[in-house]
């Protein structure tokens, strides 16, 4: 009885560690659209890349993606499947949107996205034991 409290412990541990994570992705993705948006000249456009953006839609997009990311670690906390769910979409959808753009912010966007594959993993293979009694 005492592992199975202690097993599940550390699974609530790890998903309320996937939750901030998203928080904190979500308001990187904030941070850096508001930049973006403020001042379309802070990030360095590259004329040989295979993307291009506006540098300021591309800020609205972080901004927007940002909210919807923090809004997902917050109902993440609540353990149903659904959060976990739209959790990892957003996770992998942060993903993306930082490894589009590490040509504008290389280590940020590296940084971020590790961050984003960690939540992944650790809803991937932790998450299901949250919603168990």
């Amino acid at each position: 009885m005492q592992q199975q409290s202690t097993h599940r412990s550390w699974v609530i541990g790890i998903t309320a560690f996937a939750s901030c994570m998203m928080v904190l992705l979500g308001t990187f993705h904030a941070l850096t659209g508001l930049a973006a948006i403020l001042d379309d000249k802070f990030y360095v456009v590259s004329k040989n890349y295979v993307f291009e953006f506006d540098v300021t839609t591309w800020g609205w997009v972080q901004l927007i993606l940002g909210a919807v990311v923090i809004a997902a670690g917050i109902f993440l906390l609540s353990g149903t499947l659904w959060a976990r769910i739209v959790a990892i979409a957003l996770a992998i959808l942060s993903g993306v949107a930082n490894f589009v753009s590490i040509p504008y912010y290389p280590v940020w966007s590296i940084v971020t996205l590790a961050a984003s594959v960690a939540v992944v993993w650790t809803l991937t293979v932790h998450g299901r034991e949250i919603g168990m009694e």
